[in-house]
């Protein structure tokens, strides 16, 4: 793997994942160690579509989009890995394991997400993961995933 493919901007991410807004919840992924690990960024602001009904007036991430944000973190680690860009790649939920929420994500914060594979290998369809994510260095969610990995026809 190239230096610069160590790293996704938001243009290299949409080159992987089909989300958009409002629910592309990752905005840069950096550190990206091959299929192994890699760490995702998440800036959280007051005018997401979510905070209109999810505690209004105490707006407050909800937990399930957090999830979200590391699966979609994972997702482009994979995606970045074995050279995914420009194509039909889709990674589906299987399971959502030990998940613990730890703190509140409001406006203003800065997720960071560490994930990191359990189970799977290029070629493989089924993956495994485990994410924290912080903010500030506070452990606000933590998880374990499994996807499956459609790759398009010919890949993998």
């Amino acid at each position: 793997m190239t230096d610069e493919l160590k790293r996704a901007d938001i243009h290299t991410i949409q080159r992987i994942l089909p989300h958009r807004y409002p629910f592309l919840l990752v905005d840069k992924v950096e550190e990206i160690d091959g299929t192994t690990s890699a760490v995702g960024y998440k800036n959280v602001t007051m005018n997401e579509p979510h905070f209109q009904g999810h505690f209004p007036g105490s707006p407050i991430m909800p937990g399930v989009t957090i999830v979200e944000a590391m699966a979609q973190t994972a997702g482009v680690m994979i995606g970045v890995a074995l050279d995914q860009l420009d194509t039909d790649m889709l990674i589906y939920f299987m399971s959502i394991d030990n998940c613990k929420f730890r703190r509140k994500v409001i406006p203003g914060d800065v997720v960071r997400m560490d994930v990191k594979t359990v189970r799977g290998k290029p070629g493989g369809k089924i993956w495994k993961f485990s994410g924290v994510a912080t903010v500030d260095g506070e452990m606000a969610a933590e998880a374990e995933f499994m996807a499956m990995l459609d790759l398009p026809k010919g890949d993998g």
